[in-house]
């Protein structure tokens, strides 16, 4: 069963992709209500579930007239999107944001479902048995070099 966050999730990206504008402004007090939900709620699956690395931009106005603008960031070309990607890796990259990446990708039709659960299985923790930053920094230059190989092979 679907918890509460996947289902807000799944509410507001059918919102952003049945309106076509690519964005959508939302009121948290409402989705809450709607929801039937804190709206602490609404701001956890905003900021764990559209974020950049999911491919989304926010932006908020705080006051009585206020709203949260959810955009769905488009890109040009899956090479954009991936020198993007790329760029938001860094030096180092954690495990939770290493597999946004790969969903994203995925999302993207960029890779197939065989190849994400390769690229999860090597950048997972029990793959990289390493002390904190080396792993995060060991974990960025895989996916970077398993991205690199993608643009090589796919673009």
């Amino acid at each position: 069963m679907r918890n509460i966050s996947d289902i807000i999730e799944g509410y507001l990206k059918d919102i952003i992709e049945s309106k076509g504008q690519g964005h959508i402004e939302i009121r948290r007090s409402e989705i809450a209500e709607k929801f039937q939900c804190v709206p602490s709620q609404i701001n956890y699956v905003i900021n764990t579930r559209f974020t950049a690395e999911h491919g989304y931009l926010v932006e908020s106005k705080r006051g009585g007239s206020g709203y949260i603008r959810i955009l769905r960031v488009a890109v040009h070309s899956k090479n954009d999107l991936l020198n993007l990607i790329l760029e938001q890796i860094g030096d180092n990259v954690t495990q939770m944001s290493a597999e946004h990446i790969i969903y994203r990708m995925l999302d993207e039709d960029i890779i197939t479902i065989r190849e994400a659960s390769i690229m999860q299985s090597v950048i997972k923790r029990a793959s990289l048995p390493l002390s904190l930053p080396l792993r995060d920094e060991l974990r960025a230059h895989l996916l970077q070099a398993m991205i690199q190989t993608i643009k090589l092979e796919k673009m």
